[in-house]
């Protein structure tokens, strides 16, 4: 009985097997038919896919030729809505199909329908460019990154021709996130913090992470790069800490992005704004991770440096750069808080001392008990503060506990 049961499941699934294969053969045979109509062969394409066929992916890419050896053919605005839908399922059933060997055809189905022609509505070059990310067609990536820098130097005021390009920069999008290459993240970032439409935005957005979990370099470049301006700079260095990057790539890009921070020169407001924040974020995160190389110490001594001698310090930027100095605890950094202690205590002596100064020398004082230094000189410092008539008692007393914290009493 068994037997019988086995033979007959057999039987069936060779009989389907068949009558596919006879399906698929009609289909072809109705499909390629010189005298066809576009519209006849869209019918054809639809009954292929609502049969949810498996195993025709070489009737889809010889299909996908055909149509696109039937270009000329094309006489309406009417043929070519038609032969993009066509173009549609194709594209869709190759991508469906993992048919590597149509990546060619793809492309040129992006050309043949690109939306810089009027008469394309954007779905056909958004289809094909999935397609090609989806069989791993990664030759053409150089091709999609090409045409989405392209399309984010562009201003669309047309609402339309903006609803075009916005397909096809989804489809630029789509494919980069499948080809995992590094070279396609700029051109999404900037589809990210482009003026497309938010929903395009946030494509992006969800994109970046999946290209690579490390753009390090590409992020350095973009906050380096002086042609951008400061807020595409904060920008970058945000989505930087949003990447599944190492601490110790993070620290590399926060070294970028304070340097920058204070070599870009800018009398905008809004810029200046941008800066700070850009190095109040970069300072915060060298306190997580650590200083990537001594090189840091120059930036982080402006931060503190720049701020004490303006007239409106920034008094955050001032107190994030001294924790993250006492948090590396290294030599260098050691003897840059060293550095500014004994500024503040030559400022204490012959003036001027008022809240900047008196705030400053707390946390200065504060942070170098936190390095556990046990430094000769910075010891011999604190001392001499502490026996100083300069000094108000509730200063002693702040000097009093960084001794304690050393081991000095």
């Amino acid at each position: 009985m068994k037997r019988y049961l086995f033979t007959l499941i057999l039987c069936f699934v060779g009989m389907t097997a068949f009558t596919q294969a006879l399906d698929v053969s009609y289909f072809r045979k109705d499909y390629l038919r010189q005298d066809g109509t576009f519209e006849e062969r869209l019918r054809v394409l639809e009954a292929v896919r609502d049969a949810r066929l498996t195993g025709v992916g070489s009737f889809f890419h010889e299909a996908l030729k055909f149509l696109l050896a039937r270009g000329a053919d094309i006489t309406s605005k009417q043929d070519r809505a038609i032969a993009e839908q066509s173009a549609v399922i194709l594209c869709e059933g190759l991508a469906e199909e993992k048919v590597a060997a149509a990546a060619a055809d793809l492309w040129q189905t992006v050309v043949f329908f690109d939306v810089a022609r009027d008469n394309n509505e954007g779905f056909a070059m958004q289809a094909a460019l999935i397609a090609i990310g989806q069989i791993d067609g990664k030759d053409y990536a150089p091709h999609v990154v090409q045409r989405l820098n392209f399309f984010n130097t562009q201003t669309f005021s047309d609402v339309e021709t903006r609803r075009r390009v916005q397909r096809a920069v989804t489809g630029c999008v789509k494919a980069l996130e499948s080809f995992h290459d590094i070279e396609g993240y700029r051109p999404v970032f900037f589809v990210y913090i482009g003026s497309y439409d938010k929903n395009i935005q946030d494509i992006a957005a969800n994109t970046l992470p999946n290209i690579v979990d490390d753009p390090s370099e590409v992020i350095s470049a973009i906050i380096r790069d002086p042609s951008n301006n400061p807020r595409v700079k904060l920008d970058a260095w945000r989505e930087m800490l949003r990447t599944r990057a190492s601490g110790a790539s993070k620290a590399k890009v926060a070294a970028v992005a304070l340097s920058t921070g204070w070599n870009y020169s800018t009398t905008d407001v809004n810029f200046q704004t941008n800066l700070r924040e850009m190095r109040k974020g970069a300072i915060d995160t060298i306190r997580q991770f650590g200083a990537p190389d001594d090189s840091i110490f120059t930036s982080l001594e402006k931060s503190y440096s720049n701020n004490f001698i303006n007239a409106n310090p920034d008094f955050d930027e001032i107190r994030f750069t001294l924790t993250a100095l006492s948090a590396i605890k290294t030599d260098p950094a050691v003897e840059l808080l060293q550095k500014f202690l004994n500024e503040l205590h030559e400022r204490r002596r012959s003036g001027p001392w008022a809240r900047k100064e008196r705030q400053c020398f707390e946390w200065v004082i504060f942070n170098i008990g936190a390095t556990g230094t046990q430094s000769s000189s910075i010891k011999f410092l604190l001392a001499t503060i502490q026996r100083d008539s300069k000094y108000t008692s509730a200063e002693k007393k702040m000097v009093e506990s960084t001794m304690k914290a050393l081991g000095m009493n």
